[in-house]
């Protein structure tokens, strides 16, 4: 059964329905459907163990992020499906993100995020360390055409991991790319938990700026306005090293869909676009060494 099959078939519908694909997904298949009067997006996707991605982490976490107001609402669900409802708006791009104004907004979206969700949140949920992804990335990636690679990967991420030091706790979305953020012309949505965890505010945080460029002055100021104070400089370095992190786990995911991905993304155009963004973060953290 394909998986436009799938949808058809699922039990919800009141009559017959319109289903398109829907572009931009980049872990599932996601179709928009018109049932009657009503829209709504059905994301189509098992669990992905390679991603560490389950879809009962996913699930809790939607349904939390819509008690908190910050995402759709779950119309339903099933093994391997997920039906939301449909959020009439503008998703955005990372030019979007870098815009007068928008940064801040996403900012404190963020901060709803970190701040709200986990009062809403039922049942087991995953926690997202990004160095232990890293490494388990470098062995799924053992005999990949980077493998020549990953020892300096690992290094790295070693040093990344030293300079981070303890973390406060928050629930994470942990996949801050511009595509999933929808600004309906009133409000920001926050859709796509695929990789939802308990997680440091950093790794948001760094990877709003690496994933959407950033300026130094922009990342100064999303900083201080989520922490309501300037940054120190030992902020500032574990704020850097996480941001090199998450770039890093940003390029590494997609070696790793490079060869455990059906989807028909570019992903070595994609691998060479984040291993770009990692670099220039990697820089940034050696050229302002901690306090």
């Amino acid at each position: 059964m394909t998986p436009l099959d799938r949808v058809h078939a699922l039990p919800i519908w009141q009559g017959p329905i319109i289903a398109m694909p829907l572009d931009g997904g980049i872990t599932n298949v996601n179709f928009v459907v018109q049932d009657g009067g009503r829209r709504c997006v059905v994301r189509v996707g098992a669990d992905i163990p390679v991603h560490q991605v389950m879809r009962f982490n996913e699930l809790a976490a939607s349904r939390a992020a819509h008690a908190a107001g910050l995402s759709p609402a779950v119309l339903h669900h099933q093994p391997g499906l997920l039906v939301i409802d449909w959020i009439e708006g503008r998703t955005l791009t990372a030019a979007d993100v870098r815009a007068p104004g928008m940064a801040d907004r996403v900012t404190d979206l963020l901060a709803r995020v970190h701040r709200e969700m986990p009062q809403h949140l039922r049942g087991p949920v995953l926690a997202f360390w990004v160095f232990h992804v890293l490494r388990d990335y470098a062995a799924t990636l053992a005999g990949s055409r980077h493998a020549l690679d990953l020892p300096g990967y690992l290094a790295t991420a070693e040093v990344l991991e030293a300079a981070v030091g303890p973390v406060h706790l928050v629930f994470g979305h942990n996949d801050l790319l511009p595509a999933n953020l929808i600004d309906d012309g009133h409000r920001l949505w926050l859709i796509d938990w695929d990789y939802a965890g308990f997680n440091s505010p950093l790794f948001d945080l760094g990877g709003l700026a690496a994933n959407n460029s950033l300026s130094a002055d922009q990342e100064a100021a999303m900083l201080e306005r989520y922490f309501a104070r300037p940054p120190s400089p030992a902020l500032w370095h574990s704020y850097r090293a996480m941001k090199a992190a998450a770039a890093l786990r940003e390029a590494m995911w997609s070696m790793v869909s490079e060869t455990h991905s059906d989807l028909a993304v570019d992903f070595p155009a994609y691998t060479e676009t984040t291993l770009a963004a990692f670099r220039a973060a990697l820089a940034d953290f050696h050229n302002n060494p901690g306090p």
